[in-house]
């Protein structure tokens, strides 16, 4: 009927498009988040992964001899544990950044802005606080990254892996870590827009909610 319509029309307005846009970058975050973590077991893992994983570094390390094999395991699995709390608070933050878009988007086909205006004006700091938070998550995130790429045992499973002619265990940012910043960065923005459309859409409520009273 003419209310479903009416709650269809939301999903056309500037907000619910910043929405969804808030939603995608998210669900990024949250995936790159996730290739940062890697998996845990690294030189003994990769065998039993198979496929694309086994044949790209060469049958699974075949170029290592047993101490070397057993060092290659233990560095791996103390690499993964520093990385693993960095990307588990990131999953955790892009995790929430695609529930919270989502919940607003059902807020504004369900009408709450209209029936309670004041809601717009929420609506618009709780934007504002995630911005502003957003910027020095992405920092303590690259940087948190970056520590554990200075550390003793990056170094010296760096220098492992090239002595055996294997590449891609550089200590350094890979794409998806800083495609994960960017995105943070992107989303920080969306923000700030839908706090500014909130506030234009509550000057635009609040006007039409009085034009019966004018009348």
């Amino acid at each position: 009927g003419s209310l479903e319509r009416r709650r269809c029309l939301y999903l056309r307005t500037g907000r619910a498009c910043c929405q969804v846009v808030e939603g995608l970058l998210a669900a990024l975050i949250l995936v790159c988040s996730s290739v940062s973590c890697g998996a845990a077991g690294g030189y003994t893992g990769l065998p039993a992964l198979g496929g694309i994983h086994y044949y790209q570094y060469g049958g699974a390390y075949s170029g290592f001899n047993g101490a070397d094999g057993e060092r290659a395991q233990q560095l791996d699995q103390r690499f993964y544990l520093l990385k693993l709390p960095i990307a588990r608070a990131a999953m955790a933050v892009g995790g929430f950044l695609l529930v919270f878009p989502c919940v607003l988007i059902l807020v504004g086909v369900l009408r709450v802005p209209w029936h309670f205006p004041a809601w717009l004006l929420i609506e618009c700091t709780l934007y504002i606080v995630i911005a502003v938070g957003t910027v020095p998550a992405v920092y303590y995130f690259l940087h948190s990254l970056l520590s554990v790429y200075n550390s003793l045992v990056c170094k010296e499973r760096e220098q492992l892996y090239q002595s055996k002619g294997y590449q891609g265990f550089w200590c350094s940012l890979h794409g998806a870590e800083i495609a994960a910043g960017l995105l943070g960065c992107m989303a920080a923005m969306a923000y700030v827009l839908s706090a500014g459309l909130a506030v234009r859409d509550y000057r635009t409520v609040h006007e039409e909610k009085q034009k019966p009273l004018q009348l």
